[in-house]
Formats: C-alpha cells, sequence, structure tokens
C-alpha cells in the first residue's frame, strides 16, 4: 500500500481539503497587513481597516472551521477503509497487524493534522516572503540568507534522521510481542531500547533547533534595530513588517519539524507497502 494509492482512490476529497487548507492558509497570511492598516487608519481617526480586519477574521473562521469538520469524517474514512485492507492482507500472528494498523494510524493522523500545518506554513512563509519585499528589500534579502541556513543545517543531518527512525520503528514493531510475553524483564527491555531512540532523535533535533534558533533571533534583533532607526515607514507598516518577521520565524522553526515527519512516514510507508 502506497501513499499514491491513497490519493487515488480519494482524489476529489484531498482535493477539496487541500483547496480549504491553501484558502485558510491565504487568509492567515494577510493579518499582519490588515492589522497594520487598522493602525494607520485608526491612527487617522478611520475605521475602514478595522472593519475589514474584523470581515477578514470572520471568513477566516468559517473557512477554517468548515475544513476542520470536514477533515475529522474524510480521515476517519480513510483510515476505516485502509485498516480494513491492511488487516486482511497481513499474515501472522495478532501482533503483527496490530503494529501495521498502529502505523497506519501514523499515516492517516499525518495527512489530517501535519498536512494542514506544513501548507499554512508554506504559504504563510511564501506570503511573507513576498510581503517583505515589497515593504523592505533588506528584510527580504535577510529572510531569503536565514532561510538557506535552515535548509543546509537540517539537509545535513538528513541521513542520521533516516537512520533513527528506522530503529526506532524497528524496536516499535517488536511491542506487541513483547508485552504479550508477559515477561516484566523482556517488556522493560524493550521500552528502554525504545526510548533510547526517542532520547537521540530528539536531542538531534534539540541540537539543530538551538543553531537554527539563535540565527533567526539575531535577524529579529538586527531587523528590528534597522526598521526602527530609519523612520522611513509608517507606524503600521512597521509594525506589520515586525509581525510578518513573527510570522516567518515562526514558519521556519515548524517546517524542519514537519520535515522529519516526512522522513518518518516515508519509512513507515516502505513498511506499508511490503503488505
Amino acid at each position: 500500500m502506497k501513499i499514491r494509492q491513497i490519493l487515488s482512490n480519494f482524489r476529489q476529497q484531498f482535493a477539496l481539503t487541500l483547496l480549504l487548507v491553501l484558502l485558510d492558509a491565504g487568509l492567515l497570511v494577510l493579518f499582519p497587513l490588515f492589522i497594520g492598516l487598522a493602525i494607520d487608519d485608526g491612527l487617522q481617526q478611520v475605521y475602514t481597516g478595522s472593519i475589514l480586519l474584523g470581515g477578514l477574521g470572520l471568513v477566516s473562521l468559517l473557512v477554517g472551521a468548515g475544513r476542520r469538520w470536514f477533515d475529522s469524517r474524510f480521515y476517519a474514512k480513510v483510515y476505516e477503509d485502509y485498516g480494513t485492507i491492511v488487516g486482511s492482507r497481513l499474515k501472522g500472528d495478532t501482533s503483527s497487524k496490530t503494529a501495521h494498523l498502529r502505523l497506519l494510524g501514523e499515516v492517516v493522523e499525518f495527512f489530517e493534522n501535519s498536512v494542514p500545518a506544513i501548507i499554512n506554513s508554506s504559504v504563510g512563509l511564501l506570503g511573507t516572503l513576498t510581503i517583505v519585499a515589497f515593504l523592505d528589500l533588506r528584510v527580504f534579502l535577510g529572510c531569503a540568507l536565514v532561510l538557506l541556513m535552515v535548509v543546509m543545517v537540517y539537509g545535513f543531518t538528513e541521513r542520521k534522521t533516516v537512520r533513527l527512525n528506522k530503529g526506532y520503528n524497528d524496536e516499535l514493531e517488536r511491542q506487541v510481542d513483547c508485552v504479550g510475553a508477559g515477561g516484566e524483564l523482556s517488556l522493560r527491555n524493550h521500552l528502554r531500547k525504545l526510548m533510547r531512540w526517542n532520547i537521540r532523535l530528539s536531542d538531534l533535533e534539540t541540537i539543530n533547533f538551538s543553531v537554527v534558533w539563535l540565527v533567526m533571533m539575531a535577524f529579529l534583533v538586527l531587523s528590528i534595530f534597522t526598521l526602527v532607526s530609519d523612520g522611513l515607514l509608517q507606524y503600521g507598516a512597521i509594525f506589520s513588517l515586525i509581525l510578518y518577521l513573527f510570522q516567518f520565524i515562526e514558519s521556519v522553526s515548524a517546517l524542519p519539524f514537519f520535515y522529519q515527519q516526512w522522513l518518518r512516514l516515508i519509512e513507515i510507508t516502505g513498511r506499508l507497502g511490503k503488505v
């Protein structure tokens, strides 16, 4: 069973949820810009910007709530259908089937929760870079440099991440057997090994995140100092630009986490593909 097969069999539903996610993400990108407009209008005793900001919030609520209502029902159907297929095709004992169903649950959870978050971060990142480029070219170039450094950091550790995920999943597939054996020592050894893999993954992520965070904080401080000292933009525009910098940092911080989830998903679907 491949990801491509799942996407093909539910192509219309996936297309609809993808459209809703993109629309939701696009609306979120506009919030800092509309907040800046509302501030500038408010300083001039004009409330058009505030009305537009309220309208944007209402539309964003309707789209976001509608997407979540649809997604919960759609992905429940995906898990039901493919869980039945995996369970019926698998040869062997109950423990093997249970382990594979657990892995399938991770795949479905990734599509339901992580994919919308990935799209939100990606659209937010691209939208932020586009708007920042119009507001201040120097800040845009700084964002591009930071993004390049993040890609280099996580690209450098990709192979190690894949290897650690493989070790974790190998041990996870033995969990039901260890529980069923009933021996306390066997179960303790299994859990210790499982957590060792988990700790190694966490330590690697901590190191990567720390390096990236230091780079982004230095960029944020330098950008704010430059914008305030120049005095070339209106107060609302400066405030919007700072919000976009925070949004940029949030998106860049989230993408590596989703990237690691994607690497784990590839390793899991490789196992399920043998079913």
